[in-house]
C-alpha cells in the first residue's frame, strides 16, 4: 500500500519561518515535523512514499533523498505552484497506482497507528467507497468542525461536527472529475462522496496537533521534548 505526505503548502501562517524553510521541514521534539510520519509509516511497514512539493521543495528532496535513511522508498511529485490538496493528489496519481492509497498532511503531529490504513484499504474496496477520514475532537483554534460521524459513515450537516485530521485513505476514483494540473479543494469532493453515502469515518481520541502557527509548533516541540513518545 501506498502513502502521499502532502508537502506542497507555502506555510503563510508560519512566516518568517517557512520564508527559507518548507513547513514539513520545520523541527518539532528533535525530528522534522514529516519526519514523525516517516517513522511511523516505517514502522508500519508502509514503505512505498509519494512526496508532493512546491514551495522550497529541492530542500525536502535534498533532506529526505530517496527515503533509505527511514527505511522507505520516497518518490516526489513536484509542483510549479501548489495545486491544493485534490489537485496535487491528481497530479501524483501516476506515481500512487490503482489501490486505494493513503493521504496524510505534511504539517500535521498526529499518533494515529497508520497501520490501520491496510484494513480501512479492504473496507473501501469490500463496500465500493471512496474515502475514509480520520476525525478529531475540534481544537480551540477551529470550534465548528468539518464532518460529521454518523454510524461509521462520514456526513456533512450541522453541529456536532468534528474535525478532518488530514488524514484519509482513498480510492482513485473519487478524483475521477479533476483534471490533472488544475488546482483543486479536498473537501467538495468528500463532501459529495458522503451525500452519496459512499465514505466512511472514524474518530481518533488520542493526540493531534495541525501546526498551524508558530506559537503552536513551539508547544508541540515543547510536548515532545518532554515526552517518551516514539
Amino acid at each position: 500500500m501506498r502513502t502521499m505526505i502532502l508537502a506542497a503548502g507555502r506555510g503563510e501562517r508560519m512566516r518568517p519561518l517557512t520564508d527559507t524553510c518548507p513547513k514539513p521541514l520545520l523541527p518539532a521534539g528533535g525530528l522534522p515535523l514529516i519526519g514523525w510520519h516517516l517513522r511511523r509509516l516505517a514502522g508500519a511497514g508502509l514503505r512505498d512514499v509519494v512526496i508532493n512539493h512546491a514551495w522550497l521543495g529541492e530542500q525536502i528532496e535534498r533532506t529526505l533523498g530517496d527515503g533509505s535513511d527511514w527505511g522507505l522508498s520516497i518518490r516526489y511529485s513536484p509542483e510549479a505552484q501548489a495545486l491544493e490538496t485534490a489537485g496535487g493528489i491528481v497530479q501524483a496519481l501516476p506515481l500512487l497506482g490503482d489501490e486505494p492509497f493513503l493521504v496524510i498532511n505534511g504539517d500535521i503531529w498526529c499518533d494515529w497507528n497508520p497501520a490501520r490504513a491496510r484494513t480501512i484499504a479492504a473496507r473501501l474496496e469490500a463496500l465500493d467507497w471512496l474515502a475514509w477520514c480520520v476525525l478529531v475532537d475540534n481544537p480551540d483554534h477551529h470550534p465548528r468542525g468539518d464532518f460529521l460521524l454518523d454510524g461509521g459513515r462520514l456526513a456533512d450537516g450541522e453541529a456536532p461536527r468534528l474535525t478532518f485530521s488530514g488524514i484519509g485513505v482513498y480510492r482513485p476514483a473519487l478524483f475521477r472529475s479533476v483534471a490533472r494540473g488544475t488546482r483543486a479543494p479536498l473537501a467538495p469532493l468528500l463532501r459529495e462522496a458522503a451525500a452519496r453515502r459512499r465514505a466512511g469515518a472514524e474518530r481518533h481520541d488520542g493526540r493531534w496537533t495541525d501546526v498551524g502557527t508558530p506559537q503552536r509548533l513551539a508547544a508541540l516541540d515543547a510536548q515532545l521534548t518532554t515526552s517518551d513518545d516514539p
